[in-house]
């Protein structure tokens, strides 16, 4: 048995992790832009990376690192160093080195990146804005801020992980992202640190497993970025470990940082779950369920508060799962509105569903009567700030 409480601090919650975010000049208005994460002892490190063939310089250099520990990880926002080339990765080692040269306590240190695409790296700005670390200072907050580009609000998190007998380990994150939002591995990036006593494999294969029903199911846009990313790193502090609990921990992290992705989706007003059940098998219903919650239609639905539930039973039809409308059942959470068949959309009806959509958050379940199939995605509305933000974006 265990226990599992929130608690302060984010990345900084784990034992032995400092955290910061500095004002480099990347962004205008002097805000924040750069962050880093330190650890006193060297990490073990797992990752999952964007499956977008395009993927960044960072992920390229992170990639040819091989097996490795590290203690550092360096973040700036404004500048994703995508389609860079070689050129982007010889600007990484670069600024690595001046870093390890800087400071002594730096070991192996990697880099991530986020922002616009196809430009250089402002490498001497960020070489510049490395002066202001502080390895010793524990200000998660800042770091958060720092990694964010066309998000709202900042998002991180972190638990103390109880145990029976007494013992304890602890597991803190954050993550951007809000727009260019398909993960399809792992624009968003996500760091979690714990202190439990950890191997690299297993933290891999935990990893890999939840990834799929968090960020794998999170959508905004249905674009996958260059830079998505999710490490997660264990210094091992706490000599404490048990796997059910870690795993339940680490869910819990990445599937509230998924759904506050998704809930700052550029313009977004509405945070949607859909719920795939009775489907042929559990990929089917994944695969009907990212349908729904990628389709333009169905968001510009949402965004408009129309329960069209014609939308949705087309594109569970579109996405070419086995499904026949005499075992389709749609309901807007509770409210049933198309069974097997039956309709009950009636004006008293939409009227219901209507409210339902008129929430900031609810439920567009879709049980296929075929088997017991089932899956969970997230998605949003997507209305006129969305184009808005985006026709601009670089400018």
């Amino acid at each position: 048995m265990y226990n599992i409480v929130y608690r302060d601090g984010g990345v900084c919650a784990s034992e032995g992790f400092y955290a910061d975010g500095v004002r480099a000049g990347l962004k205008p208005d002097n805000a924040h832009d750069m962050a880093f994460i330190y650890s006193e002892n060297e990490c073990e490190i797992a990752s999952v990376f964007t499956t977008n063939k395009m993927y960044a310089a960072p992920i390229k250099h992170f990639k040819a690192k091989g097996d490795f520990k590290t203690n550092f990880v360096l973040i700036n926002a404004k500048n994703a160093n995508a389609m860079t080339g070689d050129a982007g990765i010889k600007d990484i080692d670069e600024i690595l080195e001046t870093l390890s040269i800087k400071y002594k306590e730096i070991k192996n240190p990697v880099m991530s990146s986020t922002g616009v695409i196809g430009v250089r790296l402002p490498k001497q700005k960020i070489i510049d804005g490395t002066t202001f670390f502080d390895l010793t200072n524990r200000n998660n907050k800042d770091a958060a801020k720092a990694i964010m580009t066309t998000d709202t609000f900042s998002k991180e998190i972190a638990y103390r992980v109880e145990l029976k007998d007494g013992k304890s380990f602890n597991i803190g994150a954050m993550a951007k992202g809000a727009g260019m939002i398909n993960p399809a591995m792992a624009t968003m990036l996500c760091f979690i640190t714990t202190d439990a006593d950890v191997s690299k494999n297993v933290m891999q294969e935990i990893l890999d497993e939840v990834t799929k029903t968090t960020f794998n199911a999170a959508s905004v846009d249905g674009d996958t970025s260059t830079n998505d990313t999710v490490m997660l790193m264990s210094n091992a502090k706490s000599k404490v470990f048990n796997r059910d609990a870690f795993r339940e921990a680490l869910f819990r992290v990445m599937q509230f940082l998924a759904l506050e992705i998704v809930r700052d989706g550029e313009g977004a007003r509405k945070l949607v779950t859909y719920n795939i059940t009775g489907a042929k098998n559990d990929k089917e219903a994944e695969i009907a369920a990212k349908a729904l919650s990628n389709s333009l239609l169905v968001k510009t639905a949402l965004f408009g508060e129309d329960p069209n539930w014609g939308r949705l039973a087309s594109t569970v039809g579109a996405s070419g799962v086995e499904c026949s409308e005499e075992t389709l059942k749609i309901s807007f959470d509770n409210l049933c509105v198309y069974d097997r068949g039956e309709l009950h959309f009636d004006t008293q009806m939409e009227e219901k569903a209507s409210r339902v959509m008129q929430s900031q958050k609810f439920t567009i379940s879709c049980d296929l009567g075929i088997a017991d199939g089932n899956f969970k995605a997230y998605g949003c509305d997507l209305g006129y700030e969305y184009v808005k933000i985006n026709a601009d974006y670089r400018t």
